[in-house]
């Protein structure tokens, strides 16, 4: 598994507490918002919003919630004034990092996302300076919860899956963008316990960091992830559960 990957399964198995909760209704709320702008306010009809709700269901959010932010995209001059665009830079020993930035005031977002580079060591790039070294892909992740995951991995390599990878019951299931839902659909069918499905950044190779690096590039991760406009921070670090754990503890 990415970086990425590996510290979003350790958040989500120790949870999160009530400020950080109240922080992912406001970036999924935008996601949701973006979501519906793009493609109508009906989920059966719009797959990156039906995701979208259902990451923001995963996270027990307020279905009052959900439908105000539906309305904003959808017809709302709320949901207009969001711009959706990316950062892409550099963090502690030459690991990229790609930012996904869902705002209403870009030059607010610019300030906030470049302070964080500049005091965790880090370097903002030009356009297109990592993006090449990350594929878009969609990733469903399925808890074996005592089926064989073997068996689980093959179902998703026959439903159309590009990868899967297996770490103890864990299971990661990747896809090409298009093919997210049907997978997804497939797990659900089978009675299996979908965590979590959306859409992702794969890096094509990772960069090894000694736990200096490592824990640099964590707390840099994390800042920017506390920034209300920052919707996903992708990197390429290959980091250490152990690390990882250190770090979250």
């Amino acid at each position: 598994m990415s970086g990425h990957s590996k510290w979003a399964q350790i958040r989500r198995q120790k949870g999160v507490n009530d400020a950080k909760r109240g922080q992912m209704f406001t970036k999924v709320g935008r996601e949701i918002t973006v979501a519906a702008r793009q493609g109508g306010g009906d989920p059966n009809a719009n797959y990156r919003l039906r995701l979208a709700v259902q990451k923001a269901k995963q996270i027990n959010m307020p279905q009052e919630n959900i439908e105000r932010a539906i309305k904003r995209g959808a017809g709302g001059s709320e949901g207009a004034a969001l711009e959706e665009f990316t950062y892409e830079g550099y963090g502690p020993a030459g690991v990229a990092l790609l930012l996904e930035v869902a705002t209403d005031n870009r030059n607010r977002a610019a300030a906030e996302i470049r302070n964080v580079f500049t005091r965790n060591g880090a370097n903002l790039g030009a356009t297109g300076c990592v993006a090449w070294l990350f594929d878009p892909k969609g990733v469903v992740i399925v808890e074996a919860d005592g089926q064989d995951a073997e068996e689980i991995g093959l179902l998703a390599i026959d439903a159309g899956a590009d990868d899967v990878r297996i770490d103890g019951r864990t299971i990661e299931i990747y896809t090409q963008p298009n093919d997210l839902e049907w997978v997804r659909e497939t797990m659900a069918k089978r009675k299996l316990n979908v965590v979590s499905a959306e859409r992702t950044m794969l890096p094509k190779s990772l960069v090894s960091l000694d736990e200096a690096a490592a824990l640099k590039t964590l707390r840099l991760v994390d800042r920017l992830e506390e920034l209300d406009d920052v919707l996903k921070v992708y990197f390429n670090a290959d980091i250490p559960i152990a690390v990882m754990e250190k770090y979250e503890g």
